[in-house]
């Protein structure tokens, strides 16, 4: 079956004009993508899975997408081991409060991948069994790493290792202060050079 057949079927089991469908990756790879509302994550999930709809048996893996003031999508890759499809499921949670429910119960190899979203990028699932613990992180760390906005300490503490500054123009056209590679804050507010009250 092809990826935007995949898609269809998933959004007509749904139903609503809530839902949207496309085509993600190269033609010859392409994987059906599937849109939907936070609340109607695990329903998507379970439509999914059913094997009158898509039959898509194995959950390969869940992960997000820090899209800035546009909040976090979350996308979970499906697979069906009998009809050998995937399909791409997504969902956009707002930037302040990033919440969906938990797919355990549904796909119960999404435990792992729910942890480890929620504390790379701060995404909390609700009702995840065992709690969010963390997974990959020391107990003691501070902050969601793969968030936009999260300061690279290290980048703080030891330049820029490259030939040039990221934004440093080419040789010969003048000389400007170079701009500082993304998560870098400025030294002056940030960090052991900090000014006093900066």
């Amino acid at each position: 079956m092809a990826g935007d057949e995949v898609a269809r079927r998933l959004a007509d089991a749904l139903g609503g004009d809530d839902v949207a469908v496309g085509l993600s990756g190269g033609q010859a790879y392409a994987r059906g993508t599937v849109d939907v509302p936070p609340a109607r994550w695990r329903a998507a999930l379970a439509a999914a899975r059913d094997p009158a709809v898509l039959d898509c048996d194995f959950f390969d893996w869940l992960g997000a997408v820090d899209e800035g003031a546009d909040g976090y999508r979350i996308v979970a890759h499906l697979w069906s081991t009998a009809a050998r499809h995937g399909l791409l499921l997504r969902c956009l949670l707002p930037a302040g409060a990033p919440r969906l429910d938990s797919a355990v119960d549904v796909y119960a190899g999404a435990a792992w991948h729910e942890r480890e979203t929620h504390e790379m990028f701060g995404v909390d699932f609700a009702d995840h069994p065992g709690g969010l613990r963390p997974l990959l992180l020391p107990p003691e760390f501070e902050g969601h790493p793969l968030r936009k906005d999260f300061v690279l300490a290290a980048r703080v503490a030891k330049a820029w290792p490259g030939a040039k500054e990221p934004g440093e123009p080419a040789a010969g056209r003048g000389r400007r202060a170079p701009a500082r590679p993304p998560g870098v804050p400025d030294p002056a507010l940030w960090g052991p050079d900090a000014e006093p009250g900066g």
